[in-house]
C-alpha cells in the first residue's frame, strides 16, 4: 500500500500513488473488495449489504446522499457514498478496519 497520508478538516485519509494517475493514463490498477471467506468480489451494494447484515451491521437513513452503517456493539460508523461508480479505495480500507479477517483489498 503507497500513498500520501492527507489530514483535512479533522480528517485522515489515505491517497494512494498521488501523481499516478497523470503518469499511467488509464493503465492504473483498480481495486476491488473482496470478502475474504467467500472469496466474493463485492460488485455492487446490494451484495455489500448482505455481507455487513449478516456481520451485525445495521443500515441508518439519516443522510441521503450516504449509505451508513453502523454496529452496536461497536463505535464504528461505515459511510459510503450513494452511487456505486464513487465506491474508492478509501472505502473498502475503511471497511477492511473495521471488519478485521473478514475482507481485503485486492488489485483486479
Amino acid at each position: 500500500m503507497s500513498g500520501v497520508w492527507v489530514f483535512k478538516n479533522g480528517v485522515v485519509r489515505l491517497v494512494e500513488n498521488p501523481g499516478a494517475d497523470s503518469l499511467q493514463g488509464s493503465n492504473s490498477r483498480r481495486k476491488v473488495l473482496v470478502h475474504t471467506p467467500s472469496d466474493d468480489v463485492i460488485s455492487s451494494y446490494a451484495v455489500l449489504e448482505r455481507k455487513l447484515v449478516s456481520l451485525g451491521w445495521e443500515r441508518y437513513y439519516d443522510d441521503p446522499d450516504l449509505l451508513q452503517y453502523h454496529k452496536r456493539s461497536t463505535v464504528h460508523l461505515i459511510s459510503l457514498p450513494k452511487d456505486f461508480n464513487k465506491f474508492k479505495s478509501m472505502h473498502m480500507y475503511d471497511i477492511v478496519v473495521k471488519n478485521r479477517n473478514l475482507f481485503e483489498v485486492r488489485d483486479m
